[in-house]
């Protein structure tokens, strides 16, 4: 389950939709892929148990029961360290590409800067991924094929929940690494809830969300340090009917971060986040906020 995978990815995603849908509720793991191409562990200088840091390991898995319960899910296969859709389509750093980037591709971000652009250029804690430059047009073939058809899904999805119910809410699925960079001053929580500061869903949402994890025991904070990256952002709009909200989960929690391993607490987390889900499907008419939909 936890097991990368080296071979060509057919399809680079999927969308696994119920039968019949029962609620506006949409999840997505965007980050969870761990299909490494050949061709693509060709051009990078690192070596797998290195480009893994950046996998949201074993996440579409702990969300997968979504399904079952009348909800869908959006996952990666190809690996964010090949691209990464939790940025703007064009989120490009000139320097790790032979020839001229397109003029309007976002080349001064705070995220360019870190190296983790739409098209990564660290893992980890900064080690760079490629040995030498990509041709520009590497990078613009991974966003026309993954990227983009990507989004196009998601969007797809979303609007169907919305279409059916008047609205949707996006849950956007993520981990992080238990112990955090030297420039953080605290220890990490177990959960991080990301509404970019109230601004992507109703309160009513990550108020329930909070209240659940933490009354199945978590340490819960909301905003720092992950307050929401693109897909939270641009997705969620709640004037407009549709909420996002991410979640980021501690991988101590459920893996063993050296070897990539499911620990026994796994399932207790998995069983814990489909009460969570069953309470989003159910956010009662009468609380207040931009948030209607209560199932029948």
């Amino acid at each position: 389950m936890s097991e990368a995978e080296i071979r060509d990815f057919e399809p680079a995603f999927e969308a696994l939709e119920p039968d019949v849908l029962v609620a506006p509720v949409v999840f997505n793991s965007p980050h969870s892929g761990r299909v490494y191409p050949a061709q693509f562990l060709q051009q990078v200088r690192l070596d797998l148990p290195t480009l893994r840091r950046s996998e949201d390991t074993d996440v579409d898995a702990l969300f997968a029961g979504v399904v079952e319960r009348g909800m869908p899910l959006v996952r990666a296969h190809f690996p964010r360290s090949m691209v990464d859709v939790n940025r703007e389509p064009y989120e490009l750093d000139p320097r790790m590409f032979d020839g001229r980037l397109p003029t309007f591709a976002n080349t001064r971000s705070m995220r360019v800067a870190g190296g983790l652009g739409t098209v990564p250029r660290v893992v980890g804690e900064a080690q760079e991924i490629y040995a030498r430059r990509l041709p520009v047009d590497e990078a613009l073939m991974r966003i026309d094929t993954i990227y983009k058809p990507y989004h196009r899904t998601l969007r797809r999805v979303i609007a169907g929940a919305h279409r059916a119910f008047g609205e949707a809410l996006l849950v956007d699925c993520h981990s992080m690494p238990s112990l955090a960079p030297a420039r953080e001053d605290r220890p990490r929580a177990d959960i991080v809830i990301g509404d970019r500061y109230g601004t992507s869903c109703s309160p009513v949402v990550s108020d329930l969300v909070e209240s659940v994890l933490r009354g199945r025991g978590y340490q819960v904070v909301r905003n720092k340090p992950y307050a929401g990256g693109f897909i939270t952002e641009h997705y969620g709009q709640p004037q407009a009917g549709t909420h996002a909200v991410q979640i980021e989960i501690n991988r101590a929690i459920y893996m063993d971060e050296r070897s990539y391993r499911r620990k026994p607490g796994f399932e207790g987390l998995q069983a814990d986040l489909m009460l969570l889900a069953e309470g989003l499907m159910r956010l009662p008419l009468d609380r207040p906020g931009d948030w209607r939909f209560a199932a029948e």
